[in-house]
């Protein structure tokens, strides 16, 4: 998991992770490693987020300072 991946495609992955541990038919072993991933798509999908969340507001900065004059 060394290539950065889209929001959504981590999104997918974090879908197929809950299904596959929600399924409870992983060996405990398995179940760890996937709840690890997952825990580390969350952060990088929070991350993500706070990075949108940003830009977002940059731009209607941007925007309303635009509108003033």
């Amino acid at each position: 998991m060394s290539e950065e991946k889209t929001f959504t495609g981590s999104m997918q992955r974090l879908d197929e992770i809950t299904a596959a541990l929600e399924a409870n038919e992983l060996e405990l072993e398995q179940a760890i490693e996937l709840f690890e991933e997952g825990l580390k798509l969350v952060n990088d999908c929070d991350k993500q987020l706070k990075t949108f969340e940003n830009r977002v507001q940059e731009l209607l900065q941007t925007y309303q300072e635009g509108n003033e004059s």
